[in-house]
């Protein structure tokens, strides 16, 4: 590695500790606002970058700061002398890779946050400008997710094995899985100097060759091609298309006469948790093919992965007590480690699986995955339960759930449970007893008893599914529906196999909208009211007209705004909140109680916006703002100067007041002071006096002499200019309900407006960091049950359709615990979704670790005896989206001691730091021979208050 020599500071004219320090956070800010797919971030040393924290942040108060983003750390505080050259050695091997298409290749075990910090382009820039160093290590940006439209940088691009057939030539590459299937042949032509007319490539998962990759325009990503998978390039007979003879090792179907040209795959450890500028980084990498083998790994391991992985650090488990096993986290894949330990941790899983679980697969089920899962967790379990080993990393198992599942795909954070639930379904189905499923018919209650339906609802549902999954997990619950209109009842008992609890603070939500006055008489505000969270939209118009003082001649329009348009209107009353998700923007508006001859208003805002295409710049009118909207009546003809003069009326209160300082304008000291006032309210708020009638003329005198330029769009589309004929006539159709007016924005009316209040709306939902109440009150976990079970309306998405009324209704619906399963798995809903993002509740769980009752919850009272539960393991999630990581709390049944599986470091801890965790999903083992001496009756909430 070459550094760059730095002169002394005096010499060089350096900056002060304190300019250099404003300065990079001026750059970040600018650059993380404006932050894009294809953008160069680079990886900078962690211990490098807090030298230079501390260095910058000499002279500053003490301010306190928990965040993890480029800019919250421009303002840590320290004190350090100026740091040396930029060096990022600790970062990358030692030895250069032997393989020159691979490059620089950095260590695998590395933490975002930990061992190294993601600066934009601009940023390093600058850095490097002042202290030189190096090696400089570029990563791009590239879009993810299932809807492609969130951001990651791309820390460990894919690294592919080239095997050539039948030359049997291999090489390994490195290449973003954004390229395309026609890059990753062209760079297998130009590494093997091949002509590209002769090749084709293969998908050579597991050695065998599972699909030809003839689409050159798909990309990597979208072809479902993993880290440190096989390329099978086969040069074919220039003739006849047949693979060229010579080659005397033929491809058997387990692809054992490749092993020798495949490389040791190593996984990558610890993942990487967030990034400047709320981007989430995407890891998973493997060691050079030189700097494995000199580790001294068998490069024919059965299990086609290593058991000793080199460099971790942490609690060894080699000669240790069976179970003690940690998993390596093969790049953000702390959310599947931690739910495996939780599983294999399952006295009665482990017992199963390590006992001939093979005889019971089903490989015939249309609704499995072929056996391959449960194989391949069954591999995985006894691997952790083997003693005498150290941690081991999941590869195979995270590859044949890729295959099965592609949402858990690449290298990103997931959701625990979501991954919980799939692998307990998926397992069930490969493990299903039933070999051939009969079709049963369920039947009314017609006034039987519960206690029958149920075990009949229970019998039809064993014929069917049977399975260890369904012995050990799957309980039973009825759940009772009551029609709104007949009131008829109807009772059924479905199975579960976990139970979903939302926390108390997620009965209510609170919803920030924009209000806007169409007579011009306020300005624009935001009002946030407290609305309930499976309501309608007739709660959120009620709380908004209670919070914004409606007039009774007034009514609330309330929109969704999108891209500067009008996206949907929220007019049936009965539409579910839940369709509003958190990062939508809303917008009511007052207007006049409509009349029947009234037509809605709707004006557009629009400013030029320069774009360049084929080397020439056009400038073209774009949406841009908040649009309005307003009411008009139409007893009369509507002339072009109705229009203009209500259009004045909304915009009024955006006026400058020197805009209204003109000689011509009457009793304008006294609109000054009025406009000034208006924009002199804090925060956005409306003024606490409306306009006088003289002080409305007066303003929209003004903007007369102003001459807005607006364009109506007529019913063909066409814009009719209202500049000018004041007087002429508008036709319309008779049909018509609304009109759409723009208002071209030039630069000089800009400056006559303030337009602010209507450039950028609150989303609906502002997440900001969680406030000490929210995480001092602790929430009982009896409480979550309790709401879990309580009677509440179906969302519309769920309407049931009535016998009796053989219509579908929005029924009431009711549960209740009937059948408790031997291993109950429970799951605080911790995180609400938006439309891009899920975002985090910190509520505080108080759950118990020993006698969890339920007896009181379960309506099947032929059950005489406690139901009472032992907890044995819990995930945790600790920190937020961006930054969050999984961990599991386990207790060793024979040990009768708790440790911590924190991916593959293991550590003992007490029962008091379990019962302060960050719970996420809980399981408990009911407890046996319970029903002597134990109390009755619900669980006091002493009972239960006392495990925190």
């Amino acid at each position: 590695m070459t550094e760059v020599s730095m002169c002394s500071s005096t010499a060089c004219g350096e900056l002060t500790p304190e300019e250099e320090r404003v300065l990079i956070r001026d750059i970040a800010i600018s650059a993380e606002a404006n932050s894009k797919e294809g953008d160069t971030f680079y990886l900078i040393t962690q211990r490098w970058w807090q030298h230079w924290i501390e260095y910058v942040n000499q002279d500053q108060q003490n301010i306190t700061n928990d965040g993890s983003s480029l800019l919250e750390h421009c303002d840590l505080v320290g004190s350090s002398k100026r740091p040396a050259s930029i060096d990022n050695s600790d970062l990358i091997y030692d030895a250069t890779s032997e393989d020159s298409h691979v490059g620089i290749e950095i260590h695998d075990s590395l933490l975002e946050g930990r061992d190294y910090v993601l600066l934009p382009q601009e940023v390093w820039n600058q850095l490097y400008s002042w202290y030189g160093g190096g090696p400089t290590l570029a990563r791009k940006v590239i879009s993810s997710g299932l809807s492609q439209t969130e951001l990651a940088v791309e820390v460990y691009p894919l690294r592919l094995q080239l095997l050539v057939t039948p030359k049997g030539d291999h090489s390994a590459i490195r290449i973003s899985k954004k390229e395309t299937i026609g890059e990753l042949h062209r760079r297998a032509c130009e590494i093997f100097y091949l002509n590209s007319e002769q090749v084709c490539i293969w998908d050579y998962y597991g050695h065998r060759k599972h699909a030809l990759m003839h689409d050159m325009d798909k990309t990597l990503d979208d072809a479902n091609i993993q880290m440190d998978q096989d390329i099978l390039v086969e040069v074919l007979n220039n003739v006849n298309g047949t693979a060229l003879s010579g080659y005397n090792r033929p491809i058997q179907d387990d692809g054992s006469s490749l092993k020798e040209a495949s490389s040791i795959l190593l996984e990558p450890s610890k993942s990487s948790l967030s990034i400047a500028g709320g981007l989430s980084a995407s890891k998973g990498a493997s060691r050079s093919c030189s700097a494995e083998l000199s580790q001294g790994q068998n490069p024919t391991s059965p299990a086609g992965e290593l058991d000793n992985a080199y460099g971790v650090s942490g609690v060894s488990t080699r000669g240790s007590s069976s179970g003690l096993i940690g998993l390596h986290n093969l790049g953000n894949t702390c959310f599947m480690n931690s739910a495996i330990q939780c599983l294999v941790h399952t006295p009665e899983f482990a017992k199963y699986f390590r006992e001939e679980y093979r005889q019971e697969i089903n490989w015939q089920n249309p609704l499995g995955l072929v056996g391959e899962l449960a194989l391949a967790f069954g591999e995985l379990l006894r691997k952790l339960w083997a003693p005498g080993r150290t941690a081991i990393p999941p590869r195979q198992f995270k590859a044949k759930l890729a295959r099965f599942a592609p949402q858990f795909s690449g290298y990103n954070q997931h959701d625990s449970q979501e991954l919980l639930a799939f692998l307990l379904d998926g397992l069930h189905e490969d493990l299903n007893r039933v070999k051939h499923r009969p079709y049963i018919k369920s039947r009314d209650a017609d006034g039987r008893p519960d206690e029958e339906v149920a075990d009949e609802y229970w019998a039809n549902h064993i014929a069917r599914n049977d399975s260890i999954i369904v012995d050990v997990c799957q309980g039973q619950y009825k759940s009772t529906l009551v029609c709104p209109v007949c009131n008829k009842v109807s009772v059924t008992f479905d199975p579960f196999m976990y139970l979903s609890l939302p926390l108390q603070s997620t009965t209510t939500r609170s919803i920030t909208v924009t209000v806007f006055s169409c007579d011009g008489s306020t300005m624009p505000f935001a009002c946030t009211v407290t609305v309930p969270k499976h309501g309608r939209c007739r709660d959120l118009i009620h709380a908004l007209s209670n919070s914004c003082s409606l007039k009774n001649n007034e009514e609330l329009k309330l929109v969704e705004v999108r891209n500067h348009l009008f996206q949907r209107f929220l007019e049936d009353p009965l539409i579910s909140l839940s369709t509003i998700k958190d990062d939508d923007h809303l917008a009511a508006y007052k207007i006049p109680k409509l009349v029947k001859k009234t037509l809605v208003l709707r004006l557009i805002h629009r400013r030029q916006e320069r774009e360049t295409n084929d080397s020439q710049t056009v400038s073209q009118w774009k949406p841009y703002g908040t649009p309005l909207l307003s009411s008009i009546s139409c007893d009369d003809v509507i002339t072009r100067g109705d229009i203009q003069t209500e259009v004045y009326k909304m915009l009024s209160p955006f006026l400058r007041a020197e805009s209204l300082r003109h000689d011509d304008i009457a009793d304008s000291n006294t609109l000054v002071a009025a406009s000034d006032a208006c924009h002199d309210s804090s925060s956005g708020e409306a003024c606490a006096d409306p306009l006088s009638d003289s002080m409305m003329n007066s303003t929209s005198k003004a903007l007369t002499l102003l001459k807005l330029p607006l364009q109506l769009v007529d019913e063909n589309n066409a814009c009719i200019d209202l500049s000018v004929g004041e007087e002429k006539a508008i036709r319309l159709s008779s049909s018509a309900t609304s009109i759409v007016v723009y208002v071209d924005w030039s630069q000089e009316l800009l400056e006559k407006f303030d337009t602010h209040y209507m450039e950028n709306l609150p989303e609906v939902l502002k997440y900001g960091p969680v406030n000490k109440k929210a995480r001092t009150e602790p929430l009982s976990l009896y409480t979550c049950l309790e709401a879990f079970l309580r009677e509440e309306p179906l969302v519309p998405e769920d309407m049931w359709l009535c016998p009796q009324c053989k219509e579908r209704r929005q029924a009431s619906k009711k549960l209740d615990l009937w059948r408790l399963p031997e291993v109950l798995v429970i799951h605080l809903k911790r995180f609400s979704y938006s439309r891009s993002m899920k975002h985090k509740l910190e509520t505080f769980v108080n759950f118990p670790i020993h006698d969890l009752d339920l007896t009181s919850y379960v309506a099947n009272k032929n059950s005489t005896q406690r139901q009472l539960y032992e907890l044995y393991a819990l995930t945790n999630h600790y920190g937020g989206m961006g930054s969050g990581h999984y961990t599991a709390h386990i207790k060793l049944l024979d040990e009768k001691r708790w440790y911590n599986f924190d991916d593959s470091h293991i550590s003992p801890i007490s029962e008091d730091e379990v019962k302060t965790a960050a719970a996420y999903v809980l399981f408990y083992r009911k407890v046996k021979g319970n029903g002597a001496n134990r109390n009755g009756g619900k669980p006091s909430e002493g009972h239960h208050s006392s495990q925190k």
